[in-house]
């Protein structure tokens, strides 16, 4: 059981570390550790979490390591304890640092282009995490990819909320499967 809790916090710290972007920038990073790499869970199990971690308050990658901190521990509580708070430490470590030397290098030009880089390469990553997203799992048939124009076009074109969509998807799904 140690060298399980271990295991998941030095790949959550990595995660949370590296973990540019946010969230949604983060789940390639998860998937490849947890899926493939130690094999915690099934991609179909991963895709399953990332949709429960994004319809449960609270950022996606402090919840899907939540969950697969307890699936991987064996249904230890302990172990979403570890992955959690090995996902947040880096973060809490860099803010502490970065408030504490804001003020001398806000006008840092290298600190200034660093970050800029930083930007696309979210976005890229973000982008990496949708297409990883889109497999056979996720798209059983003609009804799910319905289901993914139909949000798409809500939400783009006629601007309806994020609550309502989630909730209508969730009432089409539950009548369509």
């Amino acid at each position: 059981m140690l060298s399980i809790l271990i295991q998941l916090f030095i790949t959550f710290f990595k995660i949370g570390l590296f973990g540019f972007g946010g969230g949604y920038a983060m789940l390639s990073m998860i998937q490849y550790e947890v899926v493939e790499a130690h094999q915690w869970l099934t991609v179909k199990e991963f895709t399953d979490i990332v949709a429960i971690s994004q319809s449960t308050p609270g950022p996606i990658a402090i919840n899907s390591a939540t969950y697969i901190g307890y699936t991987a521990a064996g249904g230890s509580v302990l172990g979403s304890i570890v992955a959690t708070f090995a996902v947040c430490l880096p973060s809490v470590i860099i803010m502490l640092i970065v408030c504490k030397f804001f003020l001398a290098f806000r006008k840092n030009k290298y600190l200034s282009a660093a970050l800029k880089g930083m930007m696309p390469a979210a976005v890229g990553l973000i982008a990496a995490a949708a297409l990883m997203l889109m497999n056979s799992h996720n798209f059983v048939d003609y009804k799910s990819i319905i289901i993914c124009i139909a949000a798409f076009v809500s939400a783009y074109f006629f601007k309806t909320g994020i609550i309502k969509i989630i909730v209508f998807a969730g009432v089409l799904g539950y009548f369509l499967f």
